[in-house]
């Protein structure tokens, strides 16, 4: 019996330069892709990095890897950026469309990591001249999936999902056709109020809310994780990024967070995507795309772990969750403002004006209103898109003091 044929690589073909841009680059998923391309330095040559506001950081990496470009988004550093950068011949430029022309110079692959809504117009500049796009911001297809994915279509760029969760189904997917596929399961670890009860997670605190037991990120997805927003946010990515409905997505708690996503086809079978929790796993898969690449990150030890355990999301403790179904169903700008209002909400938990609780309250009458008034039409451009996004920002705004009132 002859063996089962595998994929192999043509060690003769000729190893070319890939040529990256990294919108982000001083954030979490920014330092483990640059972590990944000082490892291979030997294939990937960097043209452009951004940051948001860190100019040393981003002044250093420019620096490092002797970029053609560095793009700074508060307008407000241009001069700090560029004495940074003197004598060194490194172009930059600074605000919105300093950003955008980072992501639209030529590259063969973007890195898209810009958080919130402003990483829209970058990573729509990358697919519109045809680029393989790491997508690592959730808003872009959470604000404007359908415009998103269907201009990636137009201009025949690959958009690759770089979080853990839709990288894990993107490659379970490969296991079969569309036509078989019966279901998705997105993983969630829970956070750090996972067997916390009602009482506990409304008065929870911020130092409290970021410590999360397995993965290490910024402040405002680990906020999200905790409250389980931010498997609200997958769970709308996924549909666009896949082309599913709702009922063809489900959530599960997974408190080891060893298995990032599974896919279930119409023979029942399951393809579950397994590895250790370390987001550099996940974006080597896109940087290697449609190779594979060596990674740093620890071998998984699954008899060290002992046991993989499962529960269903609790929706009453977690309704962030519920109203992202929600929100995907009633459609339209439902979505969002729905991330919209989640960004004003933990904004405001940050600077401790509400509690916790007061979070998925917020997002919840922020859509109610916005549904009712019209104003969460479906868009047709990213422009309207972003005046969905700004208008809901404006109505949780104002209805930010009588959450806050209702809770005191």
């Amino acid at each position: 019996m002859s063996a089962v044929p595998l994929k192999t690589i043509d060690q003769s073909r000729p190893q070319q330069e890939r040529v990256v841009t990294v919108l982000g680059a001083t954030g979490s998923i920014g330092d483990s892709t640059m972590d990944l391309l000082r490892r291979g330095r030997d294939r990937y040559r960097v043209a452009a990095v951004t940051a948001n506001s860190n100019v040393d950081a981003l002044a250093k990496l420019a620096r490092e890897f002797e970029v053609e470009y560095a793009a700074i988004a508060d307008p407000t550093r241009f001069d700090d950026l560029k004495a940074a950068l003197s004598g060194t011949g490194i172009a930059c430029g600074a605000g919105e469309v300093a950003v955008i022309e980072a992501a639209a110079r030529p590259s063969d692959w973007v890195m898209a990591a810009v958080s919130g809504a402003a990483g829209l117009k970058p990573a729509l500049a990358a697919v519109d001249r045809g680029a393989t796009v790491a997508l690592a911001n959730k808003e872009c297809l959470v604000c404007a999936g359908e415009i998103f994915m269907q201009r990636a279509l137009a201009a025949g760029a690959q958009v690759l999902p770089a979080d853990s969760e839709h990288n894990a189904l993107f490659q379970a997917l490969s296991s079969g056709n569309r036509e078989e596929l019966t279901r998705v399961i997105i993983t969630a670890s829970g956070g750090p109020f996972r067997t916390w009860s009602v009482e506990q997670i409304e008065q929870a605190t911020l130092e409290q809310a970021l410590k999360h037991p397995n993965w290490s990120m910024g402040q405002k997805i680990t906020i999200d994780s905790a409250s389980m927003m931010n498997k609200g946010l997958e769970v709308i990515e996924a549909a666009h990024l896949f082309a599913l409905s709702p009922d063809e997505i489900d959530v599960l708690v997974h408190p080891q967070s060893i298995i990032h996503g599974m896919v279930e086809f119409s023979d029942r079978s399951v393809v579950a995507q397994l590895g250790a929790p370390d987001m550099r796993t996940p974006i080597a898969h896109c940087l290697g795309w449609p190779d594979r690449i060596p990674g740093p990150a620890a071998r998984l030890d699954l008899a060290a772990i002992g046991q993989l355990t499962f529960e269903v999301p609790d929706l009453k403790r977690f309704p962030g969750l519920r109203l992202a179904f929600e929100a995907l169903r009633t459609g339209g700008g439902a979505p969002t403002v729905y991330n919209a209002a989640n960004e004003i909400a933990v904004a405001a938990f940050v600077d401790r004006k509400i509690k916790f609780g007061m979070i998925a309250r917020l997002v919840e009458a922020t859509i109610e209103t916005a549904v009712s008034n019209g104003s969460a039409k479906a868009p047709t451009t990213a422009d309207d898109a972003l005046a969905i996004d700004h208008n809901a920002r404006n109505i949780a705004a104002t209805l930010l003091p009588q959450i806050a009132a209702k809770a005191s």
